[in-house]
């Protein structure tokens, strides 16, 4: 009797505890970091695109992938922590939007692979070592924003032929204010204008430039480009129209906010991107070099179409697309010229 009761109980402990065991020898769900420099609400659109693609891998958020994001919320002094505290939930990649949450994180971990989104060259800016050999743990896209300042420029003075003053609004805590004020500069001496520099942090700065901005009697306003800038584009291009002045922009998501022109890339491209890479390395991809040239294609009213290099966009991984940068110029008035950044890979 004794050792039918220990066989029935025995039994019934395996059936008990299978279902654990069989949990215990399945994989991990992998976890991917997000840490951004500004808020996440105004990247809603280039976040789903990232989870898009991640989707499309096969890493589905809540069902085969984990993702954890941290947001400065404009407040760089917040991304250190930010970054250690992804490094400490041992996520398997992290994706850095922008300069400084790529410098925050690239200080935290020297072992976890961060793909990063940048507007300025990580080789000048010390984000990598070189765009053949990034060296380490980093690698991702540059858009190289600053680089396009004297092409923004110069269509601002077409679009406003009579400016002599376009004044410069920068965040004066950006990593890009630094190179984007002395390409401006010069940009403006070649053209002739006078070119006042506004400088914006906070949300009531931001007014308080738009009221200097008038006080200068600019005729114009080209933006500089910034991730806290462009989290606040709502604000800014509801003052650029009940101040008038006529603005440039980095990114469409401006113009789509209601802003006159933009020219640069498709941030919802570079983000789909970014989640293609992320789950190469999820895979276990090493990181590679590619590179490419932009090519804007320039369609004026009742003219033809003509090509003109712009911009190199190097790309840091393997598997770019011809989408990748795919900027648009819009201009909602009738005869302003339609420009189309494509990606014509090597």
């Amino acid at each position: 009797m004794t050792s039918r009761r220990a066989v029935v109980l025995s039994l019934s402990a395996a059936a008990i505890l299978w279902p654990f065991a069989g949990r215990a020898q399945q994989k991990a769900m992998p976890v991917i970091g997000i840490l951004g420099s500004a808020s996440p609400s105004p990247l809603a659109s280039q976040i789903s695109a990232l989870k898009q693609a991640l989707g499309d891998a096969g890493y589905v958020e809540g069902q085969t992938l984990t993702i954890e994001d941290r947001w400065a919320e404009g407040v760089f002094e917040r991304l250190p922590a930010l970054a250690a505290d992804l490094v400490a939930r041992k996520v398997g990649v992290i994706v850095a939007a922008g300069p400084p949450a790529a410098f925050a994180v690239k200080a935290k971990t020297s072992t976890i692979p961060i793909v990063f989104i940048t507007g300025d060259d990580p080789v000048a800016t010390g984000l990598v070592a070189s765009l053949a050999r990034p060296g380490g743990n980093l690698t991702g896209v540059s858009m190289l924003l600053t680089e396009l300042v004297p092409k923004r420029l110069e269509l601002l003075s077409e679009l406003v032929p009579q400016a002599r003053v376009i004044a410069l609004l920068v965040n004066p805590n950006g990593p890009e204010a630094g190179p984007t004020i002395p390409a401006a500069e010069a940009a403006a001496r070649a053209k002739g204008v006078q070119l006042p520099i506004v400088k914006a942090a906070t949300e009531d700065e931001i007014t308080a430039a738009f009221a200097t901005i008038a006080k200068e009697h600019a005729d114009a306003l080209l933006l500089g480009n910034d991730p806290f800038l462009n989290g606040r584009r709502e604000q800014i291009v509801a003052l650029a129209a009940r101040h008038g002045v006529p603005a440039i922009y980095f990114f469409r998501d401006f113009v789509d906010a209601g802003g006159l022109i933009s020219y640069g890339p498709n941030l919802a491209s570079v983000y789909r991107q970014i989640g293609i890479y992320a789950g190469k390395i999820l895979k276990g991809a090493k990181p590679a070099r590619r590179t490419g040239k932009a090519v804007a294609l320039i369609k004026r009213s009742g003219g033809p179409d003509s090509r003109e290099e712009v911009a190199a966009f190097p790309v840091l991984l393997a598997g770019l697309g011809p989408d990748v940068v795919d900027g648009l110029v819009a201009a909602r008035s009738a005869g302003i010229c339609h420009r189309t950044l494509l990606w014509l890979p090597d």
